[in-house]
């Protein structure tokens, strides 16, 4: 239990080292909303076990307003949160069992929040890992993408609502629980409210961007993503821009730590994190420091399709400086006949409106398994999209970076959305996703102020893609798609958009090609059984499925997520969480888009049996959003609060 200045107390789970009393050791802190004692408890006792066993001490604690802690969470990464984390960190330092170095490491929010922590220079801090985490909250999170609402920024904060409304447990907090939970039920809001309200990179979105200001981070940092995953463009962004010693890693992985994420080939994480730690909180010369800059997996092969992606093929490759001089553009112009070529040829107009419903095989945003959640076979998407691409290609082709695409385009309406794919065309004909990038072409010269477009009026304009790491097989084709939808992944305007493309010398696709392999060597896990299993039971279950109903041109996307329900062997704790989805949009009218999401979350042991249900709703018109969510809370079968949220928001360039 960790008090704070406020008189809030966090709690926390810490694995010490046996020898600590008599030998103080440095500490990692972890500092997330998900529960410790059952929503991460299990990969949390993956791996702090392991820094036990190495000489460190692991401190695992839950933000103020979730799992045991008390107090309410405001935000994500809220002031007050990052000020609670530059508090607890100087209780560790404090403690007699610590050095006083402490290292701050996660992935995803616990990726975010120790970046944005390590800006603040708290003294204590002296290293970072940052997994699957953002420089820029607003163009590379769950919420945005260059001027584009994500679907996911729905998802997100339904599934927030549902995290913040969890009791705590009676075992740690005892006889107050209930009356901490009804405090917690009656206090939190509704995070899409505070999102949707701000659709511009405005100062709500600048807070916590740490690329902001390079110069904030001064401590070591290693940062890793995977390809499979949205969070892809930080780990070598960082790298890019620090003058701190920084490295960074890329495989082929899912949201996941690497050391049990798939597809593989996995990495060593546990290896890697110990060297890092070593390095800088211990003082060891271990050459960590002279690590390449980075590191990254080049796939290939990759199977296109939603089944289940075990293993990815490719190569790991080493870059000693990054930026590298070993990358070099590579310049494939549009032609008029509908070709990617060496040269420029002939201006020539064309034309795209693409249906509502484009983009069905898109994935999510938010990858956790690999299967349906990553970007399907993208044939049926790019059959209704604009393409142009190569001859099969007679040599292989790496390319390691952001490819870009340079357009002359214009459209027939004020505002609207182009989703442009990198795609790899098999012999076959199946098409896997390479990369994406989208943009609301209001927000062409930037997110801070949206300008309208000149109706019918050519102008160029150029998009970078997700940062990516792919080799071209002899054989394949390199095709780019181009789409003025692509739902559900990102929200439609409020009219359908035509698109004019005009090929020439100034329409093209850029790819960072990668000139020589320097191989690098990547160790793998030593056991394949790194993160427990606990007993189930009720087992899983996952469905995410397409309808098309022909007579009204409705089409509808259906998510159905089930964790089975799980009991944690030490504290005894049951718990499950079930996530049902529905996004629907007729195929001719982005008017008739509605989301809904319901999310149950059950918690038990003996007798002490609670539930919530989070239901949130989305429908639209020309000029406003319309948010819809309810919350109700039960005790065994009583429910002991409900609540709703009902609230109009103006679309502003969306």
């Amino acid at each position: 239990m960790i008090p704070l200045r406020d008189g809030v107390r966090l709690y926390a789970r810490i694995w010490l080292p046996e020898e600590v009393q008599q030998t103080p050791v440095p500490a990692v802190l972890e500092f997330l909303p998900y529960r410790r004692r059952d929503g991460t408890a299990a990969r949390d006792e993956s791996t702090y076990p392991v820094f036990a066993q190495s000489g460190y001490a692991g401190v695992r604690v839950d933000l103020r307003g979730h799992g045991d802690s008390q107090g309410l969470i405001e935000d994500e990464y809220s002031s007050t949160e990052l000020a609670d984390a530059i508090e607890v960190i100087a209780w560790i330092a404090e403690q007699s069992w610590c050095t006083g170095s402490v290292g701050m490491m996660g992935i995803s929010w616990g990726g975010f929040n120790s970046l944005q922590v390590a800006a603040l220079r708290p003294p204590a801090l002296k290293a970072v890992i940052s997994l699957s985490t953002s420089t820029d909250r607003y163009n590379d999170d769950i919420h945005y993408k260059n001027g584009c609402h994500l679907a996911a920024n729905f998802y997100w904060s339904a599934t927030m609502l549902s995290y913040g409304s969890r009791p705590p447990d009676p075992d740690v907090v005892g006889e107050a629980w209930k009356s901490q939970w009804l405090s917690r039920l009656e206090k939190i809001d509704l995070p899409l409210l505070t999102w949707v309200t701000h659709q511009r990179r405005d100062q709500y979105w600048e807070h916590g961007s740490v690329g902001d200001d390079w110069s904030a981070l001064v401590v070591p940092i290693l940062a890793i993503g995977g390809w499979a995953d949205g969070y892809r463009n930080a780990p070598p962004d960082l790298a890019a821009n620090l003058a701190t010693p920084t490295k960074a890693i890329n495989g082929p992985w899912i949201h996941k730590y690497p050391h049990f994420a798939w597809p593989k080939p996995r990495l060593d994480f546990h290896a890697e994190a110990v060297r890092w730690w070593d390095r800088w909180l211990k003082g060891v010369s271990n050459g960590a420091d002279q690590l390449p800059a980075y590191r990254a997996y080049l796939s290939e092969k990759v199977p296109a399709g939603s089944e289940w992606r075990s293993d990815e093929p490719g190569n790991w490759v080493a870059l000693d400086e990054w930026p590298s001089t070993d990358i070099q553009q590579r310049v494939f112009y549009f032609t008029e006949k509908g070709t990617l070529g060496a040269q420029p040829n002939n201006e020539a107009l064309h034309t795209i409106s693409t249906p509502q419903d484009c983009g069905v095989s898109s994935g999510e945003y938010f990858t956790l398994k690999p299967d349906a959640e990553l970007a399907g076979d993208q044939r049926e998407d790019d059959a209704d999209s604009l393409c142009f691409e190569t001859d099969p290609l007679d040599g292989p082709l790496d390319i390691l970076g952001r490819p870009t695409v340079q357009l002359d385009v214009g459209i027939d309406q004020k505002y609207g959305n182009l989703a442009i794919r990198l795609v790899d065309v098999h012999p076959d004909g199946t098409c896997h996703r390479v990369s994406l990038g989208v943009i609301n072409l209001a927000h062409r010269a930037g997110n801070k102020k949206p300008m309208a477009m000149r109706v019918g009026k050519i102008i160029n304009v150029t998009v970078r893609l997700d940062e990516t790491g792919h080799c071209f097989q002899v054989g394949h084709r390199i095709r780019v798609a181009i789409s003025t939808s692509y739902w559900p992944y990102i929200l439609p305007p409020p009219f359908v958009v035509t698109a004019t493309l005009k090929t020439g010398d100034k329409s093209a696709l850029h790819l960072p090609v990668l000139m020589h392999r320097k191989e690098a060597v990547m160790p793998k896990p030593g056991s394949a059984e790194l993160v427990p299993v606990y007993l189930m039971i009720s087992q899983p279950v996952s469905r995410r499925a397409v309808e098309k109903d022909f007579a009204t041109d409705m089409t509808r996307f259906l998510i159905h997520e089930d964790t089975g329900l799980a009991v944690h062997p030490q504290n005894g704790i049951q718990f499950q969480e079930i996530r049902r989805e529905t996004w629907e949009i007729d195929r001719k009218d982005p008017l008739s888009l509605t989301a809904e999401a319901h999310l149950t979350a059950l918690r038990s042991r003996d007798s002490w049996h609670v539930r919530t249900e989070i239901k949130q709703t989305l429908s639209v018109d020309e000029c406003f959003y319309f948010l819809e969510a309810e919350l109700e809370a039960y005790e065994g079968d009583q429910q002991v609060l409900h609540r709703t949220w009902e609230k109009a928001i103006k679309r502003d360039f969306t």
